[in-house]
């Protein structure tokens, strides 16, 4: 049996932590060792809006003795990253080369969705998920800098949310007001209190939920205050949240001898009250707390990118259960959009030597299929602009912040012209333009099969025979509209894929219309 050891730095807001795991298939991710170290990077970003040069050495200094740990463990694989919070430094550049120079490490930056993602894998990875999460249940991922909230209902991701409210960010705005830790303590509540409301107003109206699923720093060591070491980590929501009450009356001395810690962190009564408002809120049967944090995640990513583990976990089903979701929102899920997913994915499939893109294009092509006429709900003249802004502004759990960008760029220019690469380098590589165009073309193409959303064709068959992309449908209705569309959709298709799309007529009486795309 193989056994791969596997580092993870994380660079936060206020703590930097190497995790040392093993890797097996019978043991799964075996937690080896943990260092976590203090130093307060969010804060400093927060004031001076830099890292100023006291703290750049503390950080690098910190990273270079976790680098002789990792040595001394023998590390097969390791990985550093650091929370979206480094990109507000104006200096981040600067601090990224030193730590590069003085180190070695390349320390990569993760957008929200790419951090909040990691973390969130390896909780769905846990057996007891899945049955979670089909009678209704919340993800609250508690941050620094901020909160994440995902909702799921009968399995699926009705809707995630980001919402600026993380403890550190909520101890800096507050710092100056009060004096006494009650008033400091009521005026959070306040804050946080108004801000679910307006989640449960939005998305809660109808919705029950079950179970209350807590990620972030001090949750496993709160609910380990109430039920001890062993393996069950749930309690019911009203004790949970009355003991977090309880511990808000006492010192903050006795608080972290009763929890087990070794220092007095300030960050400690944000969190307790943080967690308390947002279970009372919330009001679910079961709090649940997996105890798994962000170093989990790398670990389980890096395991499953390389097939140590297998994933039991279908997390494309997140994404494509989100899309559909924020669809239905806007109201623009349709019959249409099923049969343009289907439409898509044909040709997608038809064409793979052409197009070369693998499964990871297909599903941020389904994505686009399913959210592109979302814009017509804010304005029916800017559709595919509105679109693009609302993909943006919508966290979609599992796709990253390029993903989307890729996705919204696909529904942009599903009905506007390609724009030169040039206008969008600020937004994209070379290939996530390239990957844009692509999905585009073969949208287009798909959309002019139905524009007119009536499903005229009852069977559809595609195949790729002798260089040329034959699709046979079967229809009883005139299809002058969908040919005459197509003509006019076709040219990007033919200039991205060398491929044109040829709708041929036949006589009225025959049922079977052919679809032929020749390559040149």
């Amino acid at each position: 049996m193989r056994i791969t050891t596997f580092a993870a730095i994380y660079v936060g807001s206020y703590e930097v932590s190497l995790k040392i795991t093993e890797i097996s298939t019978k043991r799964k991710i075996r937690e080896i060792d943990l260092i976590r170290s203090r130093i307060g990077i969010g804060r400093n970003i927060y004031k001076h809006k830099k890292v100023e040069t006291e703290v750049m050495e503390e950080l690098c200094e910190i990273l270079s003795e976790y680098e002789e740990i990792m040595k001394s463990y023998r590390v097969d694989a390791y990985r550093v990253y650091a929370g979206a919070f480094l990109k507000d430094a104006g200096n981040v550049l600067f601090v990224l080369e030193q730590i590069r120079i003085r180190t070695g490490l390349t320390l990569q930056i993760l957008s929200n969705s790419e951090r909040r993602f990691i973390g969130y894998q390896s909780v769905a990875a846990r057996e007891e998920f899945d049955a979670m999460t089909k009678e209704g249940a919340a993800v609250v991922d508690v941050g620094g800098e901020s909160i994440q909230i995902t909702l799921f209902s009968e399995g699926g991701v009705v809707t995630t949310q980001h919402l600026v409210l993380g403890t550190m960010r909520l101890r800096e705005q507050l710092a100056g007001i009060g004096n006494t830790v009650a008033r400091f303590e009521k005026q959070m509540e306040e804050l946080i209190n108004k801000e679910i409301e307006v989640f449960k107003a939005m998305y809660l109206k109808k919705r029950e939920l079950r179970y209350l699923i807590f990620l972030g720093d001090y949750s496993l060591e709160l609910m380990e205050s109430i039920q001890g070491n062993g393996e069950i980590k749930t309690a019911k929501t009203e004790v949970f949240a009355e003991h977090l009450k309880e511990l808000g009356r006492q010192t903050p001395e006795d608080v972290a001898e009763q929890l087990k810690l070794s220092t007095v962190d300030p960050l400690l009564l944000p969190s307790i009250v943080m967690y308390r408002c947002i279970a009372q809120e919330l009001g679910t049967g079961e709090v649940w707390v997996p105890g798994n944090n962000i170093s989990d995640g790398m670990a389980y990513q890096y395991a499953s990118e390389n097939k140590l583990l297998k994933s039991v976990h279908d997390f494309d089903n997140d994404v494509l259960s989100a899309a559909t979701n924020l669809s239905k929102r806007y109201h623009s899920y349709s019959p249409h959009i099923d049969a343009l997913t289907k439409m898509s994915t044909m040709i997608f499939h038809a064409i793979q030597k052409v197009h070369g893109m693998g499964s990871r294009e297909l599903l941020l092509l389904q994505v686009a299929a399913i959210l592109h006429d979302c814009g017509k709900f804010v304005s029916l003249a800017n559709g595919p602009d509105c679109a693009y802004d609302i993909i943006m502004a919508s966290e979609i759990i599992g796709l990253s912040h390029l993903e989307r960008e890729i996705v919204a760029s696909t529904v942009r220019y599903n009905t506007r012209p390609l724009d030169p690469y040039e206008r969008v380098a600020d937004k994209m590589d070379v290939q996530s333009y390239m990957t844009a165009a692509k999905l585009a073309a073969i949208l287009r193409v798909s959309n002019a099969l139905d524009r007119s959303h009536k499903q005229k064709f009852s069977t559809i068959k595609v195949v790729l025979k002798n260089k040329e992309l034959l699709i046979t449908v079967e229809t009883k209705d005139d299809i002058i509209l969908e040919k005459g569309l197509l003509a006019n959709k076709s040219d990007s298709f033919e200039a991205i894929f060398g491929i044109k799309p040829v709708l041929p007529l036949f006589p009225p009486y025959n049922f079977l219309l052919g679809l032929f795309c020749t390559k040149k």
